[in-house]
């Protein structure tokens, strides 16, 4: 397993595998049963914010689409100028209650 459930201070990335897998030990799945699980969650998730809809999932975080007007810009490299077609961007702000924990209160959360 990659990341995260150790100390708290493992600095490798947390994949969906390593995710499935703890649910799996956890909640007394299969690891397929909750790679499944969480592949649907995800793609709920994807689909919404898809249709221009947030995701909120209390005490972790926010997920909101928001859309950038087209602008002019610059080729960093070579200095040319460009346009930047309009477009939409996800965006995401943690709850109160996850940046507590971040910050070493640790409260509120389970697990």
């Amino acid at each position: 397993m990659g990341g995260g459930f150790k100390d708290g201070k493992d600095s490798m990335t947390l994949t969906k595998a390593d995710i499935a897998q703890k649910v799996a030990d956890d909640c007394g799945f299969m690891k397929g049963e909750a790679a499944e699980v969480l592949e649907k969650l995800l793609d709920i998730m994807k689909k919404s914010l898809v249709a221009g809809e947030d995701v909120m999932i209390s005490g972790f975080g926010k997920w909101t689409v928001k859309s950038k007007h087209a602008r002019r810009g610059r080729n960093p490299q070579t200095g040319e100028e460009l346009i930047l077609d309009a477009r939409r961007v996800v965006t995401w702000s943690y709850s109160p209650v996850l940046k507590k924990a971040v910050n070493g209160s640790g409260k509120g959360l389970k697990g």
